[in-house]
């Protein structure tokens, strides 16, 4: 838990404390599916309830194999949904969100991570890499949902995550650029936002 965003902390324990049908779509928590497992992620294991993975290839085993554009769920039938370094891959992020707001019960939850000053990480054909958000692009995008933004790091935690050696999530010095990006103050210069989503009845 050290090396994990507060906010991104706070929302994903609000999810999986309050709601019990989570979809992870990408599997963006990487406790489930093959290689991808993170171990620094252990201690939220005890908190899944009814939590499935979701992603387009059964390469990495996901519980459902399914599409963002066109999900295999029913209207209204998923308490929370966990959409993390997904949208700036796929081809129509709108439609996505429209099919997650469709799958999703009133007073349900997203949390979603997306890039803004960020490096081009496409992975071969797997998976291409088309958008970057700006908060306000952010806000338009979720307007149909109650809406909470949060910054991922300032301007030298975005500039230090820019340098291929420096950009695994865990890395140490992280703790040392947040600690000098709080004394700077905020800033729109951010490598990305996670934005927590709530579905209006």
């Amino acid at each position: 838990m050290k090396y994990e965003n507060p906010f991104f902390t706070e929302k994903l324990l609000k999810i999986l404390k309050e709601k019990k049908t989570v979809i992870d779509i990408g599997s963006g928590l990487k406790i489930k599916g093959g290689n991808r497992h993170w171990t620094h992620r252990k201690w939220l294991l005890p908190y899944l309830q009814d939590y499935k993975t979701l992603d387009y290839s059964d390469e990495f085993a996901p519980d459902i194999v399914g599409d963002i554009h066109n999900l295999p769920l029913l209207d209204n039938s998923v308490d929370a949904i966990l959409c993390l370094d997904i949208l700036e891959h796929i081809e129509d992020p709108k439609k996505a969100v429209m099919e997650m707001y469709r799958v999703l019960k009133p007073d349900g939850y997203i949390l979603v991570k997306t890039p803004f000053l960020f490096y081009f990480h496409a992975h071969g054909d797997y998976y291409k890499d088309y958008w970057r958000f700006t908060h306000q692009g952010l806000e338009l995008l979720f307007k149909g949902f109650e809406c909470e933004i949060s910054p991922i790091y300032g301007k030298v935690g975005t500039l230090m995550n820019l340098v291929p050696f420096m950009n695994h999530s865990t890395h140490p010095i992280k703790r040392f650029w947040n600690f000098i990006d709080s004394f700077l103050g905020k800033t729109n210069q951010v490598s990305g936002h996670y934005t927590f989503l709530t579905k209006n009845k």
